[in-house]
């Protein structure tokens, strides 16, 4: 600064650092350093706002994400749903199936059942003969009472062996049917898990983003805070220094009429004086021209010869060349 005063970055009037005031030196050192604060706080200020952008972007992007996840949870739960009850009902009727099995091989006889149902179709033949015997043959009625009751045993047996047969494939259609129903009903759990997992983690994620989100929005309005008062702060002092720029100029002004009116009375004073000078001469010269005019006066009254310039002091105009 090498002007008496200087506009500042916000419009005002700035007395320069070579004033007479004392003040002034510390009001342009604190100016200084105020809107250095405030730069630094409106250079925060656009940091954190790149970064709140940043942040709002990936929380929406996360936002996202998760609800594409639930979209896809409740698809899983409509499959689970859906599922998990056959599931529960085919899983149920496998034990009750499994449990009538049991019973029919304690019936059939536990050591020799897988034996016997192999042989169905001999105990068929064996059947069949029987019957065949007993309207065939001539028997006495003791041998015909003993076929009949062979009969009757061959028939339970054959009997209880078709419908564990028939128990064993509708078991073996059942346990096929449960297996792939687990399969699928396992696979959904596990989605469910995966999703639920996945679905915690991000909005475990947005949580502390929206917390980040929070303290910046805190940080930026302290900052801001900051900043007001810094420009508070330069308002006053700009105040300060107009006053003393104004304060300055007054002087600076006085000064200029006071050495304008001392230009004009020393003028005038000079004037005066060669006035008087003037006059001065002119009375000098005046009584010169008359001592000169006497002289030669008297000159030509005693006769004596004139020269022209004492004729011209005689006869001229007094004051003439």
């Amino acid at each position: 600064m090498s002007a008496t005063t200087t506009a500042n970055n916000n419009g005002g009037v700035s007395v320069a650092p070579n004033s007479d005031d004392p003040n002034l030196k510390t009001l342009v050192e604190f100016k200084k350093s105020v809107l250095d604060e405030q730069k630094g706080g409106e250079k925060k200020i656009e940091e954190i706002n790149s970064s709140l952008d940043a942040v709002k972007k990936q929380i929406d992007e996360e936002r996202m994400q998760l609800d594409e996840l639930r979209a896809k949870l409740k698809g899983v739960n409509e499959e689970k749903d859906a599922d998990y009850p056959k599931f529960v009902e085919l899983r149920n009727n496998l034990i009750e199936a499994k449990n009538q099995m049991r019973s029919l091989d304690d019936k059939v006889g536990q050591a020799k059942s897988r034996k016997d149902r192999s042989e169905m179709s001999g105990l068929s033949k064996a059947l069949e003969q029987i019957e065949r015997d007993i309207q065939t043959k001539k028997l006495s009625k003791d041998e015909e009472r003993k076929l009949v009751a062979r009969s009757k045993e061959i028939a339970t047996k054959l009997h209880t062996l078709k419908l564990v047969h028939k128990k064993e494939g509708q078991y073996r259609e059942m346990s096929t049917q449960y297996d792939e129903l687990k399969s699928r009903v396992n696979r959904i759990f596990k989605q469910k898990e995966e999703f639920g997992n996945k679905i915690g983690k991000l909005k475990e994620s947005i949580e502390g983003l929206v917390n980040n989100r929070e303290g910046l929005y805190e940080e930026r309005r302290q900052v801001i805070h900051t900043v007001r008062e810094a420009t508070a702060k330069l308002e006053m002092i700009e105040t300060q220094l107009n006053a003393i720029a104004f304060k300055k100029n007054r002087m600076a002004q006085n000064e200029t009429r006071q050495k304008k009116q001392k230009e004009m009375d020393e003028r005038r004073v000079a004037r005066h004086e060669a006035t008087q000078e003037r006059t001065r001469r002119d009375k000098e010269y005046q009584e010169r021209w008359n001592t000169l005019k006497e002289a030669a006066q008297k000159k030509m009254s005693s006769g004596e010869k004139l020269t022209f310039d004492e004729m011209k002091l005689i006869f001229g105009d007094a004051g003439s060349d």
